[in-house]
């Protein structure tokens, strides 16, 4: 494992900057008739919101828990709540939402 100093964290620290964490969960209409259609809209909402660079992470969660997906928004905390309270999928009450604030560093990315 490579050793870090504490030199090297304290620059690297320097350079975070804000950004939203939002947890997606199941809402108490995701059983709805049409859940699945608002679902679709909302993914190509998120595909919008991903190709003009608001939305930079978004992992859907399959893992039969409560919790439907998480995303990462290089917004502040009331724009993501618009955004978020625009939502098809938030509106019908399929999924509801947590926006935490968080800070990371830019330029981190998924691997491959």
């Amino acid at each position: 494992m490579t050793t870090i100093t504490n030199e090297f964290m304290q620059q690297m620290l320097s350079t975070t900057r804000n950004y939203c964490l939002v947890i997606l969960k199941a809402g108490p209409n995701k059983h709805m008739d049409g859940a699945e259609k608002i679902i679709w809209e909302h993914g190509r909402r998120n595909f919008a919101l991903r190709a003009d660079g608001l939305l930079s992470i978004v992992c859907p969660v399959s893992d039969g828990s409560n919790v439907a997906g998480i995303a990462v928004f290089n917004a502040e905390v009331e724009e993501v709540k618009k955004i978020m309270n625009d939502d098809p999928a938030v509106k019908a009450e399929v999924l509801i939402y947590e926006i935490h604030a968080c800070r990371s560093f830019p330029g981190d990315s998924l691997p491959r």
